[in-house]
């Protein structure tokens, strides 16, 4: 089960083309949508579950997602808006041209005690989130350790994506207080140094990672990591991704396990977005798969790279299109 707030993205075409074209491509996303899109290509049962408003643009939306093959049963209906945000294809969503549309959303409304967890998590092994939904208020903050706490002690496997954007931390509230509570619910943690400094006030041992070489990159991502665990005895799984100039690598520790991945090369992308739940979703195939720990961090790191060159918020790959890339373009390092 993944939960998170759908979003439209608008994808401008710069210097005015959109008006003078009267046109601008829209993509169906959010984060945890992205997981369960690329968890569904990879014949991993998936559902999600979010809050749109009741009317004929959100029906074809479930459509789209039930063509997929994600359960959709567990969306809730209420609520006024569709969240939404621009960013034209191939820039960071870090970047500072990025415009969230997202306050008084559907997703945004929800409070404590409106999603019956006991019905979302029926027969679910898993939950899925990201540190992208309680970014948007205290009440969704709420929602959303109440969501983990309810699928930690029905013993599913609860996963967080520790993704920080400062943009939508605009409630009064730091990361650092509200954060740390639901990850003491998660099993499986994906992130980076700097993230789990931002969200969880744990002090990285990595100030930049320019002129940082991999293996002191990697020694640097071990000890965040053991700072994590020791914060949170719970973990059992982390992995943190380097997204560097020309390079993409990713280190693993599952249950004491660490393995680092292939180095790869990155060329100009075509799209950005997504590349991180991409990673995400193939850290889960990986791990609901049992797959040995290098092969869960090279798989998960060669679906990331492989995202950035396909248009859209979600991952249209295969399985066979993954490892084909990783015998391709992995550099020894």
């Amino acid at each position: 089960m993944c939960f998170g707030e759908l979003l439209l993205r608008l994808s401008p075409a710069l210097q005015g083309q959109w008006i003078k074209e009267s046109s601008m491509p829209v993509y169906v996303g959010g984060a945890e949508l992205n997981v369960a899109q690329a968890l569904a290509n990879w014949n991993v049962p998936v559902a999600y579950s979010t809050a749109i408003p009741d009317h004929y643009l959100s029906r074809e939306i479930v459509d789209y997602i039930n063509a997929k093959g994600i359960g959709s049963s567990a969306i809730q209906f209420r609520g006024e808006r569709i969240g939404s945000y621009y960013l034209p294809s191939g820039a960071d969503l870090k970047n500072a041209g990025v415009i969230y549309d997202r306050a008084y959303s559907s997703f945004a409304g929800l409070k404590p005690g409106m999603i019956d967890w006991d019905l979302v998590l029926k027969n679910k092994s898993w939950f899925h989130f990201s540190a992208i939904s309680p970014a948007l208020n205290e009440d969704v903050a709420a929602v959303c350790l109440e969501g983990a706490k309810a699928a930690s002690e029905k013993g599913l496997t609860v996963s967080i994506d520790l993704n920080y954007r400062a943009k939508l931390w605009q409630y009064g509230k730091k990361p650092v207080e509200i954060m740390p509570s639901m990850v003491e619910y998660c099993d499986v943690i994906m992130g980076n140094a700097w993230a789990a400094e931002s969200l969880l006030g744990i002090t990285s041992p990595l100030k930049d990672s320019v002129g940082v070489s991999h293996s002191n990159l990697e020694a640097g991502a071990y000890e965040s990591m053991d700072s994590v665990k020791r914060r949170f005895p719970k973990t059992r799984c982390l992995a943190y991704t380097f997204r560097l100039e020309k390079d993409y690598f990713a280190v693993i520790e599952n249950n004491q396990q660490r393995a680092r991945s292939a180095v790869f090369q990155m060329g100009d992308a075509v799209d950005r977005v997504g590349s991180g739940d991409c990673f995400m979703g193939g850290l889960i195939y990986g791990l609901v798969n049992n797959h040995a720990v290098s092969d869960i961090i090279n798989f998960a790191a060669a679906a990331a790279v492989g995202k950035l060159y396909e248009k859209g918020d979600a991952t249209r790959q295969t399985t066979e299109e993954i490892y084909s890339r990783l015998q391709q373009h992995k550099v020894v390092g």
